[in-house]
């Protein structure tokens, strides 16, 4: 392990068969262009539509304890891909820690001035973002109540769990992150998503 306050990479990836190469080459490049060293690195092989991700939980805890002072990564999509509000509270969690955030390709270092106008902007698209969900789900509840349907968490899956899983899905959510949230069993609620329950309408979805 390096010693405390160092400076680290993180590198992911969303398939086994995909290498952290081009990622470790530009971003070592870069930190050196900067006068940093990475000390310390974090490659995973996971979808970045999935925040439950063990060398992220690692990075976050570290970041806690005060041993990094920076993070690199290719881009901040390498972070996160489920949109500017978790992209934002990663980001605004590291720098609490004292970690500064900086990007490879999107060539800029999320501290002083220009930083936190960046984290402005993605604040500002985090809102947007969440108003949007909850528009799209109060139409859909509108229109679920009135053809008659339910809308809540039933112990049975019906239009309305179905409607509220699809929106969840769209939003990047795995079928265990939405089967906790709507207290729905996983295997069932896997069923009705893959049309194997009595929904065929619905399109399949991630587990």
């Amino acid at each position: 392990m390096s010693a405390p306050g160092g400076v680290a990479g993180y590198v992911r990836v969303s398939t086994q068969a995909q290498s952290f190469a081009l990622q470790v080459d530009a971003i070592t490049r870069t930190a050196t262009a900067r006068g940093d060293e990475i000390t310390r690195w974090y490659e995973e092989k996971r979808s970045g539509k999935v925040l439950d991700r063990p060398k992220l939980a690692e990075l976050m805890r570290d970041a806690q304890k005060g041993e990094l002072v920076k993070l690199y990564v290719f881009k901040l999509d390498r972070l996160t891909r489920r949109g500017a509000r978790d992209t934002l509270s990663i980001v605004e969690t590291l720098r609490s820690c004292g970690c500064v955030v900086g990007t490879v390709a999107d060539g800029m270092l999320l501290d002083g001035p220009m930083g936190d106008m960046y984290m402005a902007a993605l604040a500002c698209a985090a809102q947007l973002e969440g108003q949007a969900t909850s528009e799209r789900i109060s139409a859909a509840r509108e229109a679920v109540e009135a053809a008659g349907g339910r809308w809540g968490r039933p112990r049975r899956v019906d239009p309305g769990t179905i409607m509220q899983a699809r929106l969840l899905v769209e939003d990047g959510l795995t079928v265990r992150e939405i089967s906790q949230r709507l207290r729905v069993p996983r295997a069932t609620l896997h069923r009705a998503l893959s049309q194997k329950g009595h929904y065929a309408e619905t399109p399949p979805a991630r587990v």
